[in-house]
């Protein structure tokens, strides 16, 4: 029922394919030879790989040419329409070939061509993003954020890593030590993390697209690799944090994959269970070392879903095989993240989350959207915007009716029951920790499980789809195809199957151009009074250079110093700090005095 990556491309009912050794007399051994190299699995697996990273880091090179002042309305507007020139000049013709293939094409050439041209919308959906990072942050080689917020946390954790200091708390080390890597191969070490992050904002958030195509490629055939892939690095993507859900969007596939490895380890040898183990054990506990969070929201649920799926009566040789294979996932996973497992352990008690913003005084049960305590003219009252039907919106009660045909139809899927599992667990640990809030005075980033949780629901509702199409399918071939058919006689023909699916895909990437604009868009630099995502770039602008001056396009013309800082962890006064707010409000909201005479400062 399922179609997973793996597929053949030749199929019942398709025409005849060529032989790969042409007649003789009629002898072409260079094109022959070629057919016969991309034909091989693990050329095609790599194409699609080189594609999609070749295509989101080459656009994001091409953006650099973009010359336009990203501190005026006028100029942004410019930067973003150059760049939407950009990808149509390099999308239109890839999609071109695809429909190309798909009329007049032979069904080997239009699988491959399917699966490149997929590969690289993947990766040009995120360049996008990426090209318009580079476009608002052109004239300052500070990062987004500037010496604020999370920014500046992450750049002073590097310098400690830097001081020779180490790790810092329990906060995952990776991607500060990556800062602090960079910093010292590229800018002279200490001092200059911030430019270090700068590259790795604009290098990370054009990855995003290819690793989470590529994450669903493990499971999915190229399409709805795609149609999952595509929205989700759109809607989660953070520049200013691009390391964190990335870790999240291909955590939930590679679940998914280790839960079908785990169904299949009867078939397969002692030693190929061993290195298939160990292969998952070390990317997993990469990404744990890279962003911990999803791991704690996602455990729940997969711990369950676990219980169900190991063959615990397919007799003692399936269950050793079985147990082989999740004792060598959790040791080397365990091995790798160890370091912030010690830290964890040791330090986890006495760090508890108290910082309240926005979505923690919104409704708890609303799951389908995310503000940060960049929240503009938005007040604590005025989010979310209730829906017409019992508060939900139009796309709320649509996403739900895919979630039904997922869960309804393709419930055998391991992936359909993997985010269903993650679902329901990040659901219970939401409001368990969103509960306890007032008596413990701590929020444990429960708003987080927002975005878990919605893209469950998103893979849940592609899944659902994906089940829908092909179960339809299925009943219309055996219900409508005449008694006297021949066995290869289809009811829809492959072809007009091939010819939709292409210009599904065209679809896709309309949708990924539209909504990675409107990505880039919230990053550009808008003023300090206004509170926007803008805001971050804003900062990134009025900075010094190392050489004591202001960058190109800087707002102000005293701007700050470089402040070099080590990483300290704050004192906690045990109380939660309302973000947001004015002080008039605190009582309201917090239940207590505000510190402060004025506004909340952030």
């Amino acid at each position: 029922m399922t179609h997973l990556a793996p597929e053949a491309v030749g199929e019942a009912g398709a025409p005849a394919q060529r032989h790969s050794e042409p007649a003789r007399g009629k002898s072409h051994p260079a094109l022959s030879g070629i057919r016969v190299w991309m034909s091989r699995r693990w050329v095609q697996i790599l194409a699609e790989v080189v594609v999609s990273v070749v295509a989101a880091l080459g656009f994001t090179l091409l953006s650099r040419h973009i010359s336009v002042n990203p501190m005026n309305r006028l100029g942004q507007v410019s930067g973003l329409a150059k760049l939407q020139l950009y990808v149509a000049v390099l999308g239109l013709p890839l999609l071109g070939l695809l429909l190309y293939t798909a009329y007049r094409g032979s069904v080997r050439r239009h699988e491959l061509v399917k699966r490149l041209v997929c590969a690289a919308l993947a990766g040009l959906v995120t360049g996008v993003v990426a090209g318009g990072i580079v476009v608002a942050l052109r004239g300052t080689p500070h990062p987004l954020g500037g010496q604020e917020g999370d920014p500046s946390v992450l750049v002073e954790m590097a310098n400690s890593f830097l001081s020779g200091e180490g790790m810092s708390g329990i906060y995952p080390p990776a991607f500060p030590a990556l800062i602090a890597l960079w910093a010292e191969v590229r800018y002279d070490g200490l001092g200059n993390a911030g430019f270090a992050l700068h590259d790795l904002q604009i290098v990370c958030s054009a990855l995003v697209g290819p690793m989470a195509y590529l994450a669903w490629r493990l499971l999915l055939r190229p399409f709805w690799a795609l149609l999952i892939a595509v929205p989700s690095a759109v809607l989660f993507l953070d520049p200013v944090r691009p390391y964190s859900h990335v870790v999240m969007i291909v955590l939930l596939p590679l679940l998914g994959y280790c839960f079908r490895e785990l169904r299949r380890s009867a078939g397969r040898t002692p030693k190929s269970l061993v290195l298939r183990g160990v292969g998952l054990g070390a990317i997993f506990g990469a990404l744990f070392l890279w962003y911990s969070g999803w791991f704690v929201w996602a455990a729940p649920g997969a711990a369950v879903l676990f219980l169900f799926l190991f063959p615990w009566r397919a007799g003692a040789p399936a269950v050793k095989r079985a147990g082989l294979f999740v004792a060598s996932v959790l040791v080397t996973a365990g091995i790798i993240g160890a370091p912030l497992l010690y830290q964890m352990v040791r330090l986890g008690s006495q760090t508890p989350d108290r910082y309240a913003y926005l979505g923690v005084y919104a409704d708890p049960g609303y799951v389908l959207g995310w503000i940060s305590d960049r929240t503009g003219y938005i007040k604590y009252n005025q989010w979310p915007v209730s829906g017409e039907m019992a508060g939900q919106t139009g796309f709320a009660l649509l996403l739900i009716l895919g979630v039904g045909l997922g869960i309804g139809l393709g419930l055998r899927h391991v992936m359909v029951r993997t985010a269903a599992a993650v679902l329901a667990g990040a659901w219970l640990a939401r409001f368990w920790f969103a509960s306890h809030m007032a008596h413990d005075k701590a929020v444990q980033l429960f708003p987080r499980t927002t975005w878990i949780i919605m893209y469950s629901l998103m893979i849940l509702a592609v899944l659902g789809v994906m089940s829908a199409v092909q179960r339809g399918s299925g009943w219309t071939e055996r219900t409508l195809r005449p008694a006297s058919a021949a066995p290869s006689a289809r009811v829809i023909p492959r072809r007009t199957i091939r010819q939709l699916s292409a210009g599904m895909v065209c679809a896709v990437a309309l949708f990924a151009t539209m909504g990675a604009s409107w990505s880039a868009n919230r990053y550009m630099p808008t003023h300090e009074d206004t509170d926007l995502m803008g805001l971050d770039a804003w900062r990134a602008h009025n900075i010094k250079l190392p050489s004591g001056k202001c960058p190109r396009f800087a707002p102000n013309k005293d701007c700050e110093d470089l402040d070099v800082k080590l990483w300290k962890q704050f004192e906690d006064d045990g109380e939660i700090w309302c973000a947001n707010i004015v002080a008039k409000d605190w009582p309201a909201i917090c239940g207590r005095k505000a510190p402060f005479k004025d506004k909340s400062v952030e």
